[in-house]
């Protein structure tokens, strides 16, 4: 199938200046915040205060580098400011993508002067990676706790300084899931030192199910333990406590849906404030956006038990909010996270994931100074990009945005492609091919692509220009609409349909990619991007 070209008036294809806008700011500038805080995929959100420092982690499951460490110092403001895992271990096993595999739900604490991360990779155990400084070096991980379907961990240091560990498990892996099974830690916290018990078993619960993602807290007499149930799209948040940390714990639901349209609100993380406020930092799937990231208000009650958003019927469940008075902690910047880039710096942003890990000849911010070279990487045979762990990909960053790239390609052999690509089950891509009749523009779509789905040729058509602008727009419903352009005039659009969808356990990703059709070219072919930006439509 292949479709015309028509021209679009109402975006210019002009280059971005620098410090180009996010797609997405959730300060509204009247000392009120609108959710989601993070309208990007950072799954299974947890957070801390250190001092005036508020510092968040998330799920990155295989892509490269993992564990985002995210700043802010209002809870509505975020920055990315580092990454605490650069490649996922073991390295070969992760050398190939690995969707849905590696980093599952993380959970980060200050202890003892240090950040400590306990993270999940559901194939191989329980990791831990530390640091003194979460926008320096971390650790290299240490297996804390080996084994198949182990999965969301929390630790927790009382009083007298034991150190605990509770997790959930993956019945995907394990064979069993809906219960937590509390640890106790090895004095240097590097290790497991029992077999750990069940503290909480979901299916002696009447209509409980998919429980999991526990963060462990103390206040006053009792231990809390704040869990999701019910499943991802359409779950609830519970809190268990108890006057011992080995139970017997009791139950409340105290965050659902209600009457609004978060659905599935839960696993996050209850922060409080130097002035004494009290906030819970959850998520919501939303399709191919992947799980995004809202702040609710919370309160503790006379009894004992929080309740987290608003509670309009005083029935001790709360419903999340959309729009609210931001925590009391001073106004500091609007901000949010970077979704361009100039590559005019040593390394690439922060933004940046690969899909697995990554070669040193993926990339280069050197062989031309100023700009991105992608190296054409060959293909598996046989195999569509699903496959391909070049593909160096960012979020998408906002409910409506516009992708766009200029792209200068020195193609070395027959079928050596580069492109901008949004990327799923479903991907599609628009950038220039080499064939032995010459040089083309195409955009190419493959649908279901992790079950074998073979790329279609939408677009095709001769290109002798020196670069290109290419474009996607994504629109609130999702759906994508391609452009190009070579001079810095109107865009020309593609009219080819494609909606984008979500991957293994994560949103769509946009992004850019290089490949070759065979490895046995005499030099590889490459691409040099002279920048990205993404901003709101």
């Amino acid at each position: 199938m292949k479709t015309a070209a028509r021209n679009v008036s109402t975006h210019r294809a002009v280059q971005p200046a620098a410090g180009a806008p996010a797609p997405w700011y959730p300060d509204c500038g009247d000392d009120t915040y609108r959710n989601p805080v993070l309208f990007a995929d950072y799954s299974d959100p947890d957070a801390i205060r250190v001092g005036g420092d508020y510092w968040l982690t998330a799920s990155s499951f295989s892509h490269v580098p993992g564990l985002p460490i995210l700043h802010s110092r209002d809870l509505v403001n975020w920055s990315l400011a580092n990454h605490a895992l650069p490649r996922l271990l073991p390295e070969a096993h992760f050398a190939r993508p690995r969707h849905g595999e590696g980093v599952w739900a993380p959970s980060i604490r200050f202890h003892r002067g240090r950040f400590w991360i306990y993270y999940p990779d559901p194939d191989f155990g329980l990791y831990l990676v530390t640091a003194d400084d979460p926008r320096g070096r971390w650790s290299e991980p240490v297996l804390v706790k080996p084994g198949k379907g182990l999965i969301d961990p929390c630790p927790f240091w009382d009083e007298d300084g034991t150190g605990y560990l509770v997790h959930g498990w993956a019945h995907s892996r394990a064979g069993v899931s809906n219960r937590l099974t509390l640890h106790r830690l090895a004095p240097d916290n590097r290790s497991v030192r029992d077999a750990g018990r069940i503290v909480i078993d979901g299916d002696a619960l009447p209509g409980c199910h998919t429980l999991e993602g526990p963060k462990l807290y103390r206040r006053g007499e009792y231990y809390y333990i704040f869990a999701p149930a019910g499943g991802v799209a359409e779950g609830y948040q519970a809190v268990f406590r108890a006057r011992s940390i080995d139970g017997p714990y009791e139950e409340r639901i105290v965050l659902e849906r209600g009457s609004t349209p978060i659905n599935g609100p839960h696993q996050g993380a209850w922060v409080d404030t130097p002035e004494g406020g009290d906030w819970f930092l959850h998520f919501q799937e939303m399709p191919a956006y992947g799980r995004v990231v809202h702040l609710q208000p919370m309160q503790w009650c006379a009894d004992g038990w929080p309740v987290i958003g608003d509670d309009p019927d005083h029935d001790g469940k709360g419903e999340p909010v959309l729009r609210h008075a931001k925590p009391r902690v001073g106004r500091g910047p609007v901000s949010a996270p970077v979704a361009s880039d100039d590559f005019d710096a040593a390394e690439l942003g922060l933004q940046w994931q690969w899909q697995a890990n990554p070669a040193p000849d993926f990339h280069s911010l050197t062989a031309a100074p100023g700009r991105l070279r992608l190296a054409c990487i060959p293909d598996q045979p046989g195999e569509n990009l699903w496959s391909a762990p070049q593909l160096l990909l960012q979020k998408v960053m906002g409910p409506a945005l516009v992708a766009t790239a200029r792209l200068r390609f020195s193609p070395a052999d027959e079928g050596d492609r580069a492109g901008l690509i949004v990327f799923g089950f479903d991907y599609a891509w628009v950038g220039l091919r080499r064939r032995d009749s010459g040089m083309q523009l195409v955009l190419m779509r493959c649908l279901a692509a992790n079950e074998g789905g073979v790329e279609e040729e939408m677009f095709s058509a001769p290109f002798a220009g020196e670069s290109v602008q290419l474009c996607v727009i994504v629109r609130r419903d999702l759906s994508c609409a391609f452009a190009w352009g070579v001079d810095e005039g109107e865009l020309s659009a593609i009219d080819a349909p494609f909606r984008a969808r979500s991957s293994a356990w994560v949103g769509a990703k946009v992004g850019l990619f290089a490949s070759a059709m065979s490895a046995a070219a005499a030099r590889r072919g490459y691409a040099d991007i002279d920048w990205f930006r993404m901003t709101a439509l």
